[in-house]
């Protein structure tokens, strides 16, 4: 049985945010906007069905997705670029690459200590995020 990341987590902390937001190239005012957000996910999971949701108070992006299956992504609200995703287990932990113009581009989703951890991936950028269970 995978891990199951249901659930509504708020933000605790976000490590170089801003240095993955310039490897997707954007634009100054809003990095500086969007490093001082706190971020809410909202995540249902149907065993390898995923429904998620990213709420603040500047942006939303939701995504629905189902492990395994590569899928067409729109990412209206992050970098608005269209990126063809696969989402795989690996383990305990959700891992996606996504292709298009960017190289190195995915994230990683996993728990540990209870709280929900993302690694966001671009170029030779890397940011780290921890959210807590609401």
């Amino acid at each position: 049985m995978p891990t199951d990341f249901t659930g509504t987590w708020e933000m605790e902390s976000n490590d170089n945010f801003e240095g993955y937001m310039k490897a997707l190239d954007i634009d100054f005012a809003t990095r500086k906007i969007a490093k001082h957000l706190i971020q809410t996910k909202t995540i249902i999971q149907d065993g390898d069905n995923f429904k998620g949701k990213t709420t603040s108070s500047f942006q939303n992006y939701e995504v629905d997705f189902i492990v395994g299956v590569e899928f067409d992504e729109y990412t209206k609200g992050l970098d608005d670029r269209h990126v063809k995703s696969l989402v795989t287990w690996d383990g305990d932990k959700l891992v996606c690459v996504q292709k298009g113009e960017k190289k190195n581009r995915g994230w990683k989703h996993w728990i540990e200590g209870g709280k929900l951890h993302l690694e966001l991936t671009c170029e030779d950028q890397v940011c780290h995020q921890v959210f807590k269970k609401k």
